[in-house]
């Protein structure tokens, strides 16, 4: 039997406004299991300028676009994007 781990441990990458919002680029999370997108968000939008976070940003867990329910699993790498506008 595989015993299940209490928390996961993810990657965030953070782009453009919200690199300057949280002052890095990149910040390593803890979350209890299971953890969904939606809780890291949370839990980003608790550091410090987090709480400019929109509440449901674009989102893509190791490069593919998820939604806040996708679970996350220890290792993941989480990018949360600035709303994309093209021409």
């Amino acid at each position: 039997m595989t015993a299940i781990a209490s928390t996961v441990t993810i990657r965030v990458l953070l782009f453009a406004g919200y690199a300057e919002l949280l002052g890095s680029d990149a910040v390593e999370i803890v979350l209890d299991n299971p953890a969904r997108v939606r809780d890291a968000v949370e839990q980003l939008r608790a550091f410090p300028g987090g709480e400019r976070l929109p509440a449901k940003p674009l989102c893509a867990l190791n490069l593919t676009q998820v939604t806040p329910d996708t679970l996350l699993s220890p290792g993941d790498e989480l990018a949360i994007l600035p709303p994309l506008s093209g021409g």
